[in-house]
């Protein structure tokens, strides 16, 4: 089974299917459908003749699944041993691997943004998680995970984090709730544990976190949490998240929208300074 997870450890498998579509499957399926459709055979009539089932042609065809080398070899002597499908084959790739389907494309954004914003009010944002925080959460998902799903969970969201780490030049912002800090999620030992990750996360110039105090009362961003990002030739991308699925957010007037949203809240929330201070205080109640 294939595991994938977003910022909140969603995660979702299929013993069969691709967890996402890469570009290289969609392309080859595309070429597999429009040489069938030129040899004038359906779904049910190529699938006999390369002994494959109808889905199995299907999920290949939409770049659901990665075609093997039987299916590869069997689809080019039926539509005429051109070589195309052969050649297209070699350059093949799955998704990446550990992150939800929802939640790849905003990763890449993430991984080359000239900036960086992120409203949280459920949790710890993932950039900021310790490692037991974040198995932590990945052990209360419903269905359990194996040993396996939950170490590519780890090793996936550990992966991400390196960005805060490998781009110093690069402004990072982060908006959060107190009670997401206030929230105990095992013992004492390791509630400190994860404060001392999140100050030491953002002690970098670059990396700014505010708090919003618990008694800063309602605010614009009180519907679900969300992420903003610039990128290098100046496009700017908003995500927001919910179970099991995420939304990308490219429509200039709705991400102004949200930029203007979180730029309000952070007018509200504590200063880094003072954010900070609160954190360390938090921790000395341990």
């Amino acid at each position: 089974m294939t595991v994938v997870e977003s910022d909140a450890g969603d995660v979702c498998g299929d013993g069969e299917r691709e967890p996402e579509p890469s570009d290289s499957l969609r392309m080859f399926g595309a070429v597999l459908q429009a040489l069938r459709e030129h040899a004038g055979l359906s779904r049910v009539e190529f699938g006999k003749r390369v002994r494959f089932s109808k889905h199995t042609v299907e999920s290949v065809e939409l770049g659901r699944r990665m075609p093997d080398e039987a299916f590869v070899e069997r689809a080019e002597g039926v539509l005429g041993n051109t070589g195309a499908l052969r050649k297209a084959a070699r350059h093949l790739t799955r998704g990446e691997p550990g992150l939800a389907a929802w939640f790849r494309r905003w990763a890449r954004l993430e991984r080359v943004a000239v900036s960086l914003c992120t409203y949280e009010c459920r949790l710890v944002p993932g950039l900021l998680q310790s490692e037991a925080y974040a198995r932590a959460v990945f052990d209360n998902h419903i269905p359990l995970l194996t040993d396996e799903q939950m170490e590519a969970q780890v090793a996936a969201r550990l992966e991400r984090q390196r960005t805060l780490r490998d781009r110093p030049q690069v402004p990072f912002s982060f908006i959060v709730e107190e009670h997401v800090f206030r929230r105990s999620f095992d013992d004492a030992d390791r509630m400190r544990e994860l404060l001392d990750h999140v100050l030491e996360q953002t002690r970098p110039r670059n990396v700014k976190l505010q708090v919003v105090p618990l008694g800063a009362g309602l605010h614009p961003c009180l519907d679900r949490p969300v992420r903003l990002l610039e990128t290098l030739e100046g496009r700017r991308f908003a995500y927001s998240e919910g179970q099991e699925n995420g939304r990308l957010i490219a429509d200039p007037k709705a991400v102004s929208l949200l930029q203007q949203r979180y730029d309000t809240l952070r007018s509200q929330a504590l200063t880094p300074q003072d954010s900070r201070g609160l954190l360390e205080r938090l921790r000395g109640e341990l």
